[in-house]
């Protein structure tokens, strides 16, 4: 007897579901069994009833089983979570490499090397760019010319400055004394003469009086 073909939606009647679940239970349980005794395969199976109740197969031990899935499925979650960041990460390696490939074949190009293979367009657009370039280097050299004349200038005028003080310093140190000045320097020696004079005269007398014999 060929039977029909099962439609997959709800049982409605609940004889015919249960008996349905327990028929259907065994026959996946006998199928995990086979499968694990056939290939050699780690095989754990969980099913709850509507009821609530729990029906189970394990080929080895059931909670080594769960914690092997656990943690596979946690080390899956991080691959998923780092392959988006490493895909970003190779986008940008070859973006980089990409530019690094057009500045290479633009500095040589501004050296005069591969010019072969250039058109009109491209000759006139590096011509511009080094003209700019020069415009850009003479600007530069130009304006570090007028900061080195500044310091220069700036420098200058510090030692004229400092010649000027030695200059006023030494006039004045070999100024030319006028009469009155060396009439006063005189005045004061001829004092200071006679002062010792005094002080020699006075120490030929200081003494005891020396008594004289009469004659």
């Amino acid at each position: 007897m060929v039977r029909g073909k099962v439609e997959m939606k709800r049982i409605e009647n609940a004889t015919s579901r249960q008996v349905t679940f327990s028929k259907r239970r065994n026959g996946i349980f006998k199928k995990a069994y086979e499968l694990s005794v056939l290939c050699d395969a780690e095989v754990a199976l969980i099913l709850f009833s509507q009821k609530g109740r729990l029906y189970q197969f394990s080929s080895s031990d059931m909670q080594k089983t769960i914690k092997r899935y656990l943690q596979r499925a946690k080390d899956e979650n991080r691959s998923t979570e780092v392959q988006p960041n490493t895909q970003h990460l190779q986008y940008e390696a070859a973006m980089m490499a990409s530019k690094i490939e057009l500045l290479e074949n633009s500095q040589r190009k501004l050296l005069g090397h591969n010019l072969v293979v250039c058109s009109i367009e491209e000759l006139q657009e590096i011509d511009n760019q080094l003209e700019r370039s020069l415009n850009n280097i003479r600007a530069k050299k130009s304006q570090l010319f007028k900061e080195e004349i500044e310091k220069l200038r700036a420098k200058e005028k510090i030692m004229l400055e400092e010649n000027a003080r030695l200059g006023e310093k030494l006039q004045f140190g070999f100024r030319p004394k006028n009469s009155a000045q060396k009439q006063k320097e005189k005045t004061i020696e001829s004092h200071s003469t006679t002062a010792i004079e005094s002080e020699v005269v006075t120490e030929l007398f200081i003494g005891l009086p020396t008594s004289r014999n009469a004659s």
